[in-house]
């Protein structure tokens, strides 16, 4: 049985810190990179509610997680605001001692309805995706024809609300490589950080090759050439972004780099699916169930000593052991169960 001091370590010697849980598989775009429209079509069959966890199965699984060590929560989806009242699960873990962190990755179309109502609740930040600031090329790319001005409505809407706003721009060569500076300029005006990510094999359906991957250094040097840059120390051990500057600003900007350089050594990460099971790696090729373990019954300390297990017994490090050859082959889950 754990105790509530019980930190544990994987067998990398990985603390388990931060908790990514998945509220719904469903979207209101169809981005390629996640949820082809091809394959995610109007006929898909989503996870019906039942079979999504309740909130109380989220805030039971989420005390056990922190007894372990697990500090900070970010809610994702498909889109989390797709799935009704998140504000009160959001209420729910910001009661449990020990969380020092909540935030949500949106697609920023609800925050304008929403945005409030989920700061009144305790959320603390918004991470918002927007992969181009051209309309047309944006249009393209979330696979819906929604314009720029709905996100960016709801960017305000959360700084209005007072939620603090980071962007993140996920870079295909070829789709939306163009709009490296434009983004870069527009959000450095604003003064909110962009965090540029460079194009991962999540899932098996969204036709990835390295070919289409913009290496951090490429684009960082990009942006260096126009608007200096300058490194910035982590905050905190297992930080995912490569963190920099602008010179004589505090406007910061980040790239997330899995696949050119790795940070499979610092991970501290374990993802919850949309259909409730527990993933260790964001490439992971399967899950552990814990939607039947809660459901069966299990009492507190036999979900402790579930969730213990299985992550002393952790090994992974895909990003580190990718090659193009395996990342086609791989079957790994989809990017709208796990979230990112």
């Amino acid at each position: 049985m754990t105790t509530k001091e019980e930190k544990i370590v994987d067998q990398l010697n990985r603390p388990l810190r931060d908790l990514r849980i998945s509220v719904t598989d469903q979207c209101n775009f169809r981005c390629s990179y996640c949820m082809p429209k091809e394959i995610f079509g109007d006929d898909y069959s989503f996870l019906p509610l039942g079979e999504l966890l309740s909130f109380s199965e989220i805030e039971t699984l989420t005390r056990s997680f922190v007894k372990l060590g697990v500090q900070k929560i970010r809610l994702t989806g498909g889109e989390p605001l797709v799935r009704k009242n998140v504000h009160e699960l959001v209420e729910r873990l910001t009661h449990i001692k020990g969380i020092e962190d909540i935030a949500l990755t949106t697609n920023g179309v609800f925050l304008p309805k929403y945005a409030k109502q989920l700061k009144g609740a305790g959320l603390q930040r918004v991470n918002v995706s927007l992969d181009a600031i051209d309309n047309d090329i944006f249009k393209g790319m979330n696979g819906r024809s929604v314009g720029v001005k709905p996100v960016l409505k709801g960017i305000e809407a959360a700084q209005e609300a007072g939620l603090l706003v980071k962007m993140n721009m996920v870079v295909q060569k070829g789709k939306n490589d163009s709009q490296i500076l434009p983004m870069a300029r527009y959000f450095k005006e604003k003064g909110i950080t962009l965090r540029f990510i460079e194009f991962m094999d999540v899932g098996t359906t969204n036709g990835w090759n390295f070919d289409q991957v913009v290496s951090k250094k490429a684009i960082h040097d990009l942006i260096n050439s126009e608007m200096p840059l300058e490194p910035i120390d982590a905050e905190y051990f297992g930080e995912v972004a490569k963190r920099y500057r602008y010179v004589g600003t505090d406007v910061e900007i980040g790239f997330i780099s899995s696949v050119t350089e790795s940070f499979c050594s610092s991970c501290t990460r374990a993802r919850i699916s949309a259909d409730g099971k527990l993933y260790t790696c964001l490439f992971a090729t399967a899950g552990h169930d814990l939607k039947s373990l809660i459901r069966s019954g299990a009492t507190e300390s036999d979900i402790d000593e579930a969730l213990k297990l299985v992550w002393q017994a952790r090994r992974d490090r895909y990003s580190d052991e990718r090659t193009e050859e395996t990342a086609k082959k791989r079957k790994k889950i989809e990017m709208s169960y796990i979230g990112g």
